[in-house]
């Protein structure tokens, strides 16, 4: 594995940290981009990377969004990131969950951990065994708290109908949306798009994963690898990051970009590239916003010896279109991407 400062992703990040646990198999990387408003938050992605220099930029990158994430939503932590790296098999082993749990507390409360693609509520209550530096804990009804996937789904959603009135001056009624990801946070995006009259046209990896939902909603589906070439209103992309480089840029024919899964655009100069098509783009760190929101509230009421305001998460989540908005009107008063626009607005908020 490269070392980390050479990476094109690194960007003075405070700590990098990789640990090996010999006897449970535990190879993980934190990284920790910034602590200026409080402790490093980030969920954990357990992934299998065909070469573990795409596990560290993976790791840099999603700290680097998540310090970006948290600032714009107003949130009193900083970013962080984990990654383990997980065998060809994708094992995971009460073992290893264990040590992962150990390494968190070894970082001192710097860190606080929750889900991510991988990773589940029942890991979190494993790793809560080792360490109280985690959240995304089941909750009881109505506190804020328990899996992100629902909560990021739904300012997804939000984010897409501002883009949707923002670009098209017009409700979801017959829009046509292409969703890329059916999992937790694209199938609860996709049933709540359903649900407002939208067109859906599903894809996943998983094709059965998709069949399933499609047959449920109505909704039509094409491959994996089709479903950026879909003539459509908007593309929703909920699955693993950098897919709008150059080529994928090139292939869409939509004029809105909207979804959920993490650093979308391959490199920052993809941007403009959206922009001179242009293509409306909703900054990923923006509009994905709702899981953190929800279980950082979880956190910091867990701390205060309280429980997570419900109603507190909805309205933090209620923020996320106007912030859209205020974004995509500078960005049309300046020149700027909406992407830089974004940056510079959460770069002044940590201090950078």
């Amino acid at each position: 594995m490269p070392a980390f400062w050479t990476e094109a992703d690194f960007d003075a990040h405070e700590a990098v940290e990789v640990v090996h646990d010999r006897a449970s198999g535990l190879t993980a990387i934190f990284a920790i981009h910034s602590t200026h408003r409080g402790p490093a938050a980030g969920g954990t992605r357990f992934w299998h990377y065909l070469d573990p220099a795409l596990a560290m930029r993976d790791a840099l990158r999603l700290s680097r969004g998540m310090s970006y994430k948290n600032a714009m939503s107003g949130l009193p932590v900083g970013g962080g990131k984990a990654v383990i790296l997980a065998d060809p098999a994708r094992t995971k082993t009460p073992a290893l969950i264990a040590a992962f749990g150990d390494a968190v507390q070894a970082l001192g409360g710097r860190y606080i951990t929750a889900e991510d693609v991988g990773m589940t509520v029942a890991d979190m209550v494993a790793i809560a065994e080792r360490t109280k530096y985690v959240s995304g804990l089941p909750v009881a009804g109505g506190e804020a708290g328990g899996d992100p996937g629902p909560f990021t789904a739904h300012g997804i959603y939000l984010g897409l109908k501002a883009a949707v009135a923002h670009k098209l001056g017009r409700d979801l009624q017959g829009v046509h949306i292409a969703v890329q990801g059916t999992g937790s946070v694209g199938g609860g995006l996709a049933r709540l798009l359903a649900a407002d009259g939208a067109k859906l046209t599903l894809a996943d990896v998983d094709s059965a994963r998709a069949a399933a939902l499609a047959a449920e909603l109505g909704a039509e589906t094409v491959t994996a690898d089709a479903v950026m070439d879909v003539a459509c209103d908007v593309f929703s992309p909920n699955a693993l990051g950098a897919i709008l480089d150059d080529a994928g840029i090139a292939r869409l024919n939509a004029p809105i970009v909207a979804g959920g899964a993490n650093n979308q655009l391959a490199r920052e100069g993809h941007g403009p590239v959206l922009a001179a098509r242009g293509i409306l783009y909703a900054p990923d760190y923006v509009i994905n916003a709702g899981g953190i929101i929800n279980v950082t509230l979880e956190y910091l009421a867990r701390e205060q010896d309280g429980s997570g305001n419900r109603a507190a998460v909805d309205a933090a989540i209620a923020e996320i279109p106007g912030r859209l908005s205020a974004i995509w009107r500078e960005s049309e008063a300046t020149g700027q991407s909406p992407d830089a626009v974004a940056d510079r607005m959460a770069q002044a908020l940590i201090g950078r």
